[in-house]
């Protein structure tokens, strides 16, 4: 569905602006804030069109690990490689690079309220990346398009439901045809009803070559469209695992615990 969306171009060199499929790797990342320590040690390597979910509970640093990626937070300590290439110290024209190359999808949807959803989505591509208006707009429409909400294109967020916000917020942030995009527990913010609606979009989007990283309390999306789990607890990585591994028979017995508690009210719910 997206594929034909996203950019495919290949090169590598030390300008974000023209990685394909990128590779995502943590090497000794610590965030702390003053003596509290959020993330303690973390190595972990994303491969290059990898759908990995960060589960874990409320506070462990999950969302934290994922807005070190594209500098919304500042790193204490170690490094952060986007397709082999440190990241830490880029600012500037480099940092706008990679930040264009590395969607981010918040909890809140952080759409403009004063603009249309397709201006919401071409917005920055005039004003960041330099498109024509008709270009960036022609991008939009092609796009909402795909998350359903063609339709939509005219309207202001307050008369959307928060389903539709989100999948123009995820429309939004795949424009510049990023190569990494992170969900940061983009279905948090919903009423149980609309869920399911950008849920779908995100499994299109899965495997379309993009890379995915998603913070998320969805099991049953972890279960069935991840490539891999990352359990987080305690700002320290404690088990990763393919999720038919991880959901059957967990190693960590904190991940066993977490399991248990998140589950069992779901196989009560119905009947399990």
């Amino acid at each position: 569905m997206f594929a034909g969306l996203l950019s495919k171009s290949v090169g590598h060199s030390t300008d974000f602006s023209r990685l394909a499929q990128a590779s995502v790797e943590f090497r000794d990342v610590i965030k702390k804030y003053s003596d509290h320590v959020v993330l303690n040690n973390i190595n972990l390597t994303i491969s290059a069109g990898e759908v990995v979910t960060i589960l874990g509970p409320s506070g462990s640093g999950k969302s934290t690990l994922i807005r070190l990626i594209n500098q919304l937070e500042e790193l204490s300590g170690g490094d952060i490689y986007i397709d082999g290439k440190p990241t830490r110290n880029i600012k500037g024209q480099a940092l706008r690079q990679l930040r264009s190359r590395v969607g981010f999808v918040f909890q809140q949807f952080n759409l403009y309220t004063h603009l249309t959803a397709l201006q919401n989505i071409s917005l920055a591509l005039v004003k960041v990346h330099g498109w024509s208006a008709t270009a960036a707009a022609e991008r939009g429409l092609a796009l909402l398009r795909q998350v359903g909400l063609e339709e939509k294109a005219h309207q202001y967020p307050d008369s959307l439901s928060g389903g539709q916000q989100q999948r123009v917020a995820i429309a939004r942030a795949l424009a510049p045809s990023p190569q990494i995009i992170l969900f940061d527990e983009p279905t948090s913010a919903l009423d149980p009803e609309m869920i399911g609606e950008v849920l779908q979009v995100m499994k299109q989007l899965a495997h379309s070559g993009i890379t995915m990283i998603v913070v998320t309390h969805e099991m049953q999306f972890a279960r069935e469209i991840a490539d891999r789990v990352v359990f987080i607890d305690g700002g320290q990585i404690l088990e990763t695992a393919a999720p038919a591994d991880f959901f059957q028979r967990p190693a960590h017995p904190r991940a066993r615990q977490f399991l248990q508690k998140v589950l069992d009210p779901l196989h009560q719910e119905h009947g399990e």
